[in-house]
């Protein structure tokens, strides 16, 4: 384990809602001190931060790792290296795989894959029900023991109520949690756009922001019935917020997250087809955008994710109706992120809130802050330089990124994890 100390550092820390310049010691993996202003001498090595920020690693929920099944696009080595260079000190990985991760056997697979090969922390969740297919339950339990942390169909909506319900009450005598995609599926189903004037002008299939607010709604009523610990992984509609802020102040287990791209990006985006815009849920209405940004300003909303969902270039080259869902984000992660900030839409202690503090808290994890005694995932970075992305410059196997092209602002400059470097910017 190294022994650092790091000097000239602004602190982000979303625990106490602080943004100072301060020092930060580390000995044997972990937060031994902090402090505002000039740092103790110390017989250790020295990282002069230069006045960079420096912040608890992020914690994502929701990445894609294809192995197995379609390591080409996307290896535990590759998203791991991505990972690091984006600041993502903990991926939390996504069942969605072929086959899916719904036995022991695949899910230790994955973990022994996932312990060779990737520099980061981590942490896989498995599926809900066999297949996928919602129809019949894993064996939660065991998967539990196997190692994991959550459980989820990802985006198949478990249609019949009675498997959900069933699979709600199990998780909840098991402690666990469960992670739902909010949609109606039949009203979704088909869709490539969120429906409204420019979807129409477009020709583009679409579904009503009310499909999500619909899929939220009998969720709620199962929370209600079942008494389960839930997280909504992406709510991405000013509809579904009111039934949200409802749940959580009848005192239901319920968060929710979003993803990245509904937070930066709006459905003008897909004004020339560029079928690196088309994800799920369809990217909203600019009125949407908003109502997300304040609801994750409020705390609302909990939690910031990349839904990372790597695609080759096979899956990509189609007319948009017919082309993959997905992007990938590990590495766009914070510097989108960094957009909020400097719109002054959200400073960087809510940021990471919502992309370290909240989704480690929300698994019960030690990490996500910036504490004595906390695990030393940290990510040092200068939110100021500019750049252009050139999305054949990412770590993924796969380059399905909208932000391709686009001007950012804030790269990373460093990534530890348990201490130790796991990235340098050159």
């Amino acid at each position: 384990m190294s022994n650092l100390i790091f000097t000239n550092a602004r602190l982000i820390n979303p625990e106490a809602d602080t943004d100072s310049i301060g020092w930060l010691k580390v000995a044997d993996g972990r937060i031994a001190a902090l402090g505002e202003g000039a740092a103790p001498d110390a017989d250790t090595q020295v990282v002069d931060c230069g006045g960079q920020c420096l912040a608890p690693g992020i914690v994502d929920i929701g990445v894609k790792v294809c192995e197995p099944g379609e390591r080409h696009k996307e290896s535990y080595k590759s998203a791991g290296l991505a990972a690091a260079a984006g600041g993502v000190t903990t991926i939390v990985t996504r069942p969605d795989t072929l086959p899916a991760v719904d036995t022991p056997e695949t899910l230790e697979f994955a973990t022994r894959r996932a312990q060779a090969d990737a520099p980061v922390n981590v942490l896989p969740m498995a599926a809900l029900t066999k297949g996928r297919k919602g129809r019949e339950m894993t064996e939660i339990g065991f998967l539990q023991d196997a190692g994991a942390v959550a459980f989820t169909d990802c985006d198949h909506v478990v249609t019949n109520t009675k498997v959900f319900s069933r699979a709600l009450t199990y998780t909840k005598s098991c402690g666990a949690l469960v992670l739902a995609h909010p949609q109606e599926p039949g009203l979704s189903a088909g869709t490539a756009a969120t429906s409204g004037k420019f979807a129409a002008l477009r020709g583009l299939p679409a579904v009503s922001p009310m499909a999500e607010r619909m899929g939220l709604d009998r969720d709620i009523a199962l929370l209600e019935m079942t008494g389960a610990a839930y997280h909504a992984d992406q709510i991405t509609t000013a509809r579904a917020l009111p039934a949200l802020k409802r749940a959580k102040r009848n005192g239901l287990d319920i968060t929710a997250g979003t993803s990245i791209h509904h937070l930066t990006l709006n459905e003008l985006d897909v004004s020339d087809y560029r079928t690196f815009f088309k994800i799920k849920p369809p990217l909203r209405s600019e009125d949407d955008r908003q109502a997300v940004i304040e609801a994750v300003r409020t705390g609302l909303i909990d939690t910031i994710s990349s839904m990372h969902t790597p695609q080759d270039e096979e899956s990509k080259r189609l007319p948009f109706e017919e082309a993959a869902s997905g992007a990938v984000a590990l590495e766009t992660l914070l510097p989108a992120a960094l957009r909020l900030y400097h719109s002054e839409q959200l400073d960087l202690p809510t940021l990471f809130r919502a992309m370290a503090l909240n989704p480690a808290k929300r698994l019960s994890l030690e990490s996500g802050r910036l504490s004595q005694g906390a695990p030393a995932d940290l990510v040092l970075f200068d939110p100021d330089v500019p750049f252009v992305l050139d999305r054949f410059t990412l770590k993924s196997k796969s380059q399905n990124t909208p932000f391709d092209g686009q001007r950012m602002q804030g790269k990373v400059t460093a990534t530890y994890v348990a201490g130790q470097e796991v990235y340098r910017r050159a």
